[in-house]
């Protein structure tokens, strides 16, 4: 079928980000588009095939290229490291470098929305073009992709990031009387594929966001961030507003917690 201006426009531009020229060009430009782009037309005319196909290869060349690179290492730190990689927030981190944003065939229903899925989108089509470099030009194709765009992101240090972002966060703010408790401040994206933001607070300081495909995802994304600047956020003594929302959510779990004993005592006296 005769393809649109926009659909050829954003073909080369595809093709000049990815320095790759396509024998099958459908499978760049499905690889490329919004499934709000696709309504009425078969599932092969947007990323989701792809994207499922893609999600498998990345996980395998990326595992392969972790084992290679540290053969010391136990499997549970080759899994953190992979874990960190082939997350939603850092696949949509390499598409934005890489100016993904400005490929994606997006359909009507997305026009005006500010492109609310455009986070989830970027991971989506990161996996699909992962997934048509390798039905178009084979294995060393897509591995010479992923190495160049998403590798470089790899770090021994990685293999230390807690595996549940969230209990150990808990665990480091308990250590000063403070229980996390998270919030989801935005969603965005229509309802087959949305995308979720949600924000740690300590006491009503609100500390970092993180996104994700799931609400859970997105807390743990939050969790991680917020670990990974913590000093800032709570540990800097010179900082008087920042001590100051310290003490107040202390304060406020101790009158909570002082507020449960008055209940309990009541009810004892009833």
């Amino acid at each position: 079928m005769p393809l649109s201006e926009e659909q050829n426009q954003k073909l080369h531009l595809a093709e000049k980000l990815l320095g790759y020229h396509f024998a099958d060009e459908q499978l760049l430009l499905s690889a490329i588009t919004h499934p709000s782009a696709t309504e009425g037309k078969s599932v092969k005319y947007s990323y989701e095939r792809l994207e499922f196909l893609g999600d498998s290869i990345l996980g395998a060349l990326v595992a392969t290229t972790i084992f290679e690179h540290f053969p010391n290492l136990d499997e549970g730190g080759l899994t953190r490291i992979k874990v960190a990689l082939v997350s939603g927030t850092s696949l949509s981190d390499v598409a934005a470098d890489l100016g993904f944003a400005d490929i994606i065939v997006f359909g009507s229903s997305e026009t005006g929305t500010g492109r609310r899925g455009l986070h989830s989108a970027l991971e989506n089509v990161y996996e699909a073009v992962v997934a048509a470099l390798y039905l178009d030009g084979g294995y060393d194709v897509a591995n010479d992709f992923i190495q160049r765009t998403l590798m470089p992101k790899m770090t021994p240090e990685m293999a230390n990031e807690p595996e549940n972002p969230k209990s150990a966060l808990q665990e480091k703010l308990q250590e000063d009387g403070i229980t996390p408790t998270y919030r989801l401040v935005e969603t965005q994206g229509p309802p087959h594929d949305r995308t979720f933001v949600a924000q740690v607070y300590a006491g009503d300081q609100g500390l970092a966001r993180g996104t994700g495909r799931t609400k859970k995802e997105a807390e743990s994304q939050a969790a991680k961030s917020t670990l990974a600047r913590l000093s800032e956020f709570l540990g800097i003594a010179a900082n008087p507003e920042k001590a100051e929302a310290k003490a107040a959510a202390k304060a406020a779990k101790a009158e909570q917690k002082a507020q449960r004993k008055s209940q309990r005592a009541a009810k004892r006296q009833r």
